[in-house]
């Protein structure tokens, strides 16, 4: 992210959960798409790990599923 991001950036304590939902959404949805794909494929790649370290799995074990990444550009209508 960028600097100008980091510095809009505040803290705000919340208390009620549907408030802390709606901060939740707020700040999910003043992202790109490109840093909520980002931050998907983050939170992806945490939750393997861990799996894969409860299960005592080295984490880029060679018997494991090869990951890879491809992008597909539609034409614009």
């Amino acid at each position: 992210m960028s600097a100008n991001v980091n510095a809009l950036r505040s803290i705000r304590k919340v208390t009620d959960t549907e408030q802390q939902q709606t901060e939740t959404y707020r700040y999910w949805h003043s992202l790109s798409i490109g840093d909520r794909l980002s931050g998907v494929w983050d939170v992806s790649e945490a939750a393997y790990s861990f799996a894969a370290a409860f299960k005592g799995v080295p984490v880029n074990d060679a018997q494991g599923s090869e990951r890879f990444t491809a992008r597909v550009q539609r034409p614009q209508r």
